[in-house]
């Protein structure tokens, strides 16, 4: 896809290791991936213009190259129900991110403003990870969110690229697949969707050799027949052959 191989051209011409959350967003909209509604915005005016056209809630997220880990830096408001709300949403993120970058003694860009999207209903949360091998090449990984991942590890990796086969595979191969397929009383999860959200990530890494490491964390399935959404991404790139910075 051209828009992609664009946006990894300017972000390696900028020496990032990393692109923006906006930018992430506009490659998985380029490959057919579900995300929720976005926007930018460079002004507190333009903040609550945008917002009132996505829906209230929203999320107000730094848009920075020198910021990574946003939430770290202050930069994440989340739940933003009204005007009021993401005005000094906006102006506490660029006061917490600015006080950052000076406890870090670096300047930090504040010029792109903040990523303005939808606070969106959560479903059964899964995480849709890539990992690049030095020896292997890239993998895709797969599982459920939360405890599951964080505490249990209950994951499953394939190499990329992957089949429809494979990513079938995976999904029932993990510990807690039940929960996906309904348990006492839920009603089964959207597994189609969820497969072709692994499959278009394949896709996306083969063509994009570049990227070294993607979370599409969190991925939100809902009922069946409803489909699935990738709540938050990162991608991260490699420039002139370094691995990029966690």
């Amino acid at each position: 896809m051209k828009k992609a191989k664009k946006i990894f051209e300017t972000a390696l011409s900028e020496g990032r290791t990393f692109v923006l959350e906006n930018e992430a967003k506009d490659i998985m909209k380029a490959y057919g991936i579900p995300i929720p509604a976005y926007s930018t915005a460079e002004t507190a005016d333009k903040a609550v213009q945008e917002a009132e056209k996505i829906g209230y809630p929203v999320v107000l997220k730094i848009l920075s190259k020198d910021v990574l880990h946003k939430s770290d830096a202050g930069g994440v408001k989340l739940n933003l129900k009204n005007e009021e709300e993401v005005r000094n949403a906006f102006d506490e993120i660029m006061k917490n991110v600015k006080s950052y970058g000076e406890k870090e003694e670096t300047e930090v860009d504040l010029s792109r403003g903040v990523f303005v999207t939808d606070f969106v209903e959560a479903g059964t949360e899964v995480i849709i990870g890539v990992t690049k091998d030095p020896q292997f090449g890239h993998a895709l990984m797969f599982g459920l969110g939360g405890i599951f991942v964080e505490v249990l590890k209950d994951v499953t990796f394939r190499l990329i690229p992957l089949k429809e086969v494979d990513a079938r595979e995976m999904v029932h191969e993990i510990k807690a697949s039940k929960i996906l397929q309904g348990v006492r009383g839920q009603p089964p999860r959207d597994i189609d969707a969820l497969v072709d959200i692994m499959l278009s990530v394949s896709k996306m890494v083969s063509e994009n050799p570049e990227i070294n490491e993607l979370d599409c964390n969190p991925t939100f399935v809902y009922e069946k027949g409803k489909g699935a959404l990738v709540g938050d991404a990162r991608i991260l790139i490699e420039n002139d052959g370094k691995k990029s910075k966690r």
